[in-house]
């Protein structure tokens, strides 16, 4: 496992499983299954990386975002073809959070909303941006 691990928590993990191999490209490493269905842990390899999902468990308070209404932040995805990405996981239903565009940090970004809640931004590189450029346009986007 890599330093950072994000794990989390969506209603139906053995579906959303299924839904990030087939919208996201995860390829699953393991899964801990408990007696009566539930799931404690799937462990998905995105390239790289690796994410845990596990099934909620309301009683000790480990719940998705769709029993809170919402998520706090977003994971990123890095591919070589951002276009394809997002049209794959639009037919396999995710939701538009921010449409797919050129951005002025030289990427090419969108943000999606999975049938679990989480937040999701699919970006490939498309150029380098001097830092001092990328706050000059921040500033004027986000208003200082």
């Amino acid at each position: 496992m890599t330093t950072l691990t994000p794990h989390l928590v969506v209603r139906d993990v053995t579906r959303a499983a299924e839904w990030y191999a087939q919208a996201l490209g995860a390829q699953e490493r393991s899964r801990i299954p408990l007696p009566g269905g539930r799931v404690l842990t799937i462990e998905l390899a995105f390239g790289d990386s690796t994410v845990m999902i596990a099934d909620e468990f309301p009683e000790q308070g480990i719940v998705s975002p769709l029993t809170l209404g919402g998520t706090y932040g977003a994971l990123q995805i890095a591919t070589d073809d951002v276009d394809a990405l997002w049209k794959r996981a639009l037919d396999a239903g995710a939701e538009v959070f921010h449409p797919v565009q050129d951005t002025f940090w030289g990427e090419r970004h969108g943000q999606i909303i999975d049938p679990f809640g989480h937040r999701w931004g699919l970006s490939q590189h498309l150029r380098d941006v001097p830092p001092e450029e990328v706050a000059r346009e921040a500033a004027k986007v986000f208003g200082a």
